[in-house]
């Protein structure tokens, strides 16, 4: 199983902090447009425990792929959980954190993820699926850094 740990000081408030990342629209505007994200499912405003989301992901060449997440696991203004029920990978396990420190909030991704499918998935793994979590991971880094330095 493959780990990535990803923090990143965000120059806000504990509560706007929590206030967008726990709006599951706001997913959309922390996932590269390569991926041709679009969420089906309609989403409440705030997210809770048991919350379904669904999805359709193209990450390559064109190709349309479902994708379903549970919000498993949130202690409000501290952390959530998301897990994939249906799609890509065999183990999607994504742990979102927040803690108010000096300066702002420092958030930390922490996913853990395998792809299965046995040797198939290890070379798709090795020579595609990691980078590209790299670079989601990357783009969302980025897009957070110019969106909320500009509050």
């Amino acid at each position: 199983m493959k780990q990535l740990i990803q923090k990143q000081l965000l120059p806000i408030s504990l509560d706007e902090a929590w206030e967008f990342f726990a709006t599951p629209k706001n997913l959309n505007e922390v996932t590269p447009p390569d991926l041709v994200f679009k969420i089906l499912s309609d989403v409440p405003d705030k997210m809770y425990e048991g919350l379904m989301i669904s999805y359709k992901i193209q990450p390559m060449l064109n190709i349309s792929l479902s994708w379903h997440t549970e919000i498993t696991h949130i202690k409000e203004k501290q952390f959530f959980v998301d897990e994939q029920r249906l799609g890509p990978y065999n183990i999607w396990h994504h742990e979102h954190h927040f803690e108010a420190v000096e300066g702002g909030v420092m958030m930390t991704d922490i996913l853990h993820y395998h792809v299965g499918m046995g040797p198939l998935g290890w070379i798709a793994s090795k020579l595609f699926v990691d980078q590209k979590v790299k670079q989601i991971f990357e783009f969302r880094y980025q897009t957070l850094e110019r969106y909320f330095r500009q509050k």
